[in-house]
């Protein structure tokens, strides 16, 4: 399917620009992830993956996560660019949502930058935050990509575009 350029405003970002295989760059925002009413993981040294046809999925280095309620889901799955990824659940007093996040332990040379990074799915959480920006989360449930109102797409993900 042939995908219309659209006509960017200044400061706004195609995902129809990203490359194949996925880019990382350092995120240049503050990153908040909120589970259960508590923030659950904040950074500054966060990653951005950048693909192709996807929003932003952003990384955090373990060090910035509070992961007393994180429990391995037992579940992974195979990315040709950056290698396996393991999921996690999250539980806390009140409530648990399964496969929330993941990591990749041991990626693909070329991906070493997201080693043990965590990256969390947005519609999986009380809320994700780019500064004070709450994001929203790239339709279907395989997606993890974050579409903040400088990402314009069409975006991959929604029922249909699985051929893109």
């Amino acid at each position: 399917m042939r995908h219309k350029r659209p006509k960017l405003q200044p400061g706004q970002e195609s995902v129809w620009d990203y490359p194949r295989p996925p880019a990382v760059e350092s995120c240049k925002r503050r990153v908040r992830i909120v589970f259960d009413g508590e923030i659950i993981a904040e950074s500054t040294r966060a990653l951005r993956v950048l693909e192709t046809s996807h929003p932003p999925t952003y990384y955090l280095p373990p060090e910035d996560v509070r992961t007393e309620s994180f429990h391995p889901a037992g579940s992974s799955s195979v990315c040709e660019y950056k290698g396996r990824a393991i999921y996690f659940n999250l539980r806390s007093e009140n409530r648990e949502t399964a496969c929330a996040c993941w990591c990749y332990p041991a990626p693909h040379s070329r991906y070493n930058l997201i080693k043990g990074y965590l990256a969390f799915y947005p519609s999986r959480v009380d809320a994700c935050y780019l500064d004070d920006e709450r994001v929203e989360a790239q339709a279907g449930d395989f997606y993890g990509g974050w579409i903040s109102s400088e990402i314009v797409g069409p975006f991959k993900g929604a029922q249909g575009t699985s051929h893109w």
